[in-house]
């Protein structure tokens, strides 16, 4: 081989020893897919990040925390559950389960 081809070989042994170092780093660090960290956010973290988009979406009226099959879930309260609203409200958010509640409007009760 030519001085030019084992320098090339070489550099090439080199790249590839080092991306699967760095990917080996990587797992051993606890990071998943495109580096999300295996430790999740609380449903109560998200819920905060997503309130104001889904909020901002015309006839939702409130998000909760709730459950469904018996684990956590994010609840989005709207008046009346419509093909655009169920096409504007994601079916999860970062992992957790999206459901669309109907409730109508929600009023604050008279302190009477």
């Amino acid at each position: 081989m030519t001085a030019t081809i084992k320098v090339f070989v070489s550099t090439l042994a080199f790249l590839v020893t080092l991306l699967a170092g760095i990917t080996f780093a990587n797992d051993a660090a606890g990071t998943g897919k495109k580096g999300e960290s295996i430790a999740k956010k609380t449903i109560e973290t998200v819920l905060d990040q997503h309130t104001d988009r889904l909020m901002s979406l015309p006839g939702v009226v409130g998000t909760a925390i709730g459950e469904c099959e018996g684990k956590p879930c994010i609840q989005v309260l709207v008046l009346k559950n419509t093909p655009d609203l169920s096409r504007s409200i994601p079916p999860a958010l970062e992992g957790f389960p999206v459901v669309i509640v109907e409730t109508g409007e929600i009023r604050a009760l008279d302190p009477d």
